[in-house]
C-alpha cells in the first residue's frame, strides 16, 4: 500500500480540527428541531387517521401524505394555514417535509415505501439536557496513512435499519484500505462516509452504527478515526438510521471519536 507521512505538524493541524469538529458538532445537536428534538415516530397504515396529540387527520397516499385540518388547528405548511385537505408530496429516503405545528414541526417523510410523522420538540426533555456528547480525547494512533480504491463504477448497497423491516439503499464508490491491529478495509458510500461498527460497540459505543469521514480521491489518504460520529439513532429512538454494511463490521477495536451518549 502507498503511505502517507502524517508529520507533528500534520497531527497538531488534526487536533484542532477535532476541536473545532466538537464546537460544531455541539451546535448542530443543540438546534431547536434538531436530533435531540424528536419526541415521537408515528408510522401512517392508510386513512385518514387521527395521530397521537396532532391536530387534524393524516392519510397514507400513494406518493405522498394527505393531511386535513382547520384553521383553528394551527397548522401551516409552506408559510400558509392549513383549512382543508392538503397533499405533502414525499421522497423514498430523503428528509422529510416539515409541516408547523406552533413550536414543534411534524416531519412528513417516507421509508420502504412507508410513511410517517416524526415530531420534532424544542422542549424535548432530550434536548433540555443536553450538553455534548461524551467522546474519547483525541489520538494520534488512529491518524492513518490509508488508501482509497475507488470502484469502475458505483455499486448499489441494501442495509437493514435500526427500525425492523425498513430498508436502506447507498450507492458505493469504493473502498478504504489501512492498517489498525492489521489490515482493514470499510465500504465507503457516496457522501464521502463510511459506517461501520467495531469491537467497542455496544460497550464505551453506540451499538448501532458510527460513521467516519473518508477522503475520495484515488490513491494516499489520511483516515482520521477520531472524526467518528455518532448517527442519529444513538440519541433517540425515533430515529431510522441505516445499519453498516457487512463488510464494515470491524473486529478491531476503534477508541476515537463519539461515545455512547445514553
Amino acid at each position: 500500500m502507498t503511505t502517507t507521512t502524517t508529520t507533528t505538524t500534520t497531527i497538531e493541524t488534526r487536533r484542532e480540527q477535532w476541536r473545532a469538529w466538537r464546537e460544531q458538532r455541539t451546535a448542530e445537536l443543540s438546534r431547536p428541531h434538531g436530533w435531540l428534538s424528536l419526541t415521537g415516530l408515528h408510522w401512517l397504515t392508510g386513512g385518514p387517521e387521527a395521530v397521537a396529540d396532532l391536530p387534524g387527520t393524516w392519510a397514507s397516499v400513494d406518493g405522498g401524505v394527505e393531511l386535513t385540518a382547520s384553521t383553528a388547528d394551527g397548522v401551516v405548511l409552506d408559510g400558509a394555514p392549513v383549512d382543508g385537505t392538503v397533499r405533502v408530496d414525499t421522497v423514498e429516503g430523503a428528509p422529510g417535509v416539515l409541516v408547523e405545528l406552533g413550536d414543534r414541526r411534524v416531519e412528513v417523510m417516507q421509508r420502504s415505501g412507508l410513511h410517517a410523522l416524526r415530531v420534532r420538540d424544542p422542549q424535548a426533555p432530550a434536548r433540555a439536557a443536553f450538553t455534548g456528547v461524551p467522546v474519547f480525547d483525541f489520538d494520534e494512533r488512529y491518524v492513518l496513512d490509508a488508501e482509497f480504491v475507488p470502484y469502475a463504477q458505483s455499486r448499489e448497497v441494501v442495509v437493514g435499519a435500526v427500525v425492523e423491516g425498513l430498508r436502506h439503499h447507498h450507492d458505493a464508490v469504493g473502498t478504504v484500505r489501512f492498517d489498525l491491529d492489521g489490515p482493514q478495509e470499510l465500504v465507503v458510500f457516496a457522501d464521502g462516509k463510511a459506517l461501520f461498527t467495531d469491537a467497542t460497540s455496544g460497550v464505551t459505543t453506540t451499538g448501532t452504527t458510527r460513521s467516519v469521514p473518508v477522503p475520495t480521491d484515488p490513491g494516499p489518504v489520511v483516515l482520521d478515526l477520531n472524526l467518528a460520529q455518532n448517527l442519529p439513532c444513538a440519541f433517540t429512538d425515533h430515529a431510522t438510521c441505516p445499519l453498516p454494511p457487512a463488510e464494515n463490521r470491524l473486529t478491531v477495536a476503534v477508541a476515537a471519536g463519539e461515545k455512547d451518549p445514553r
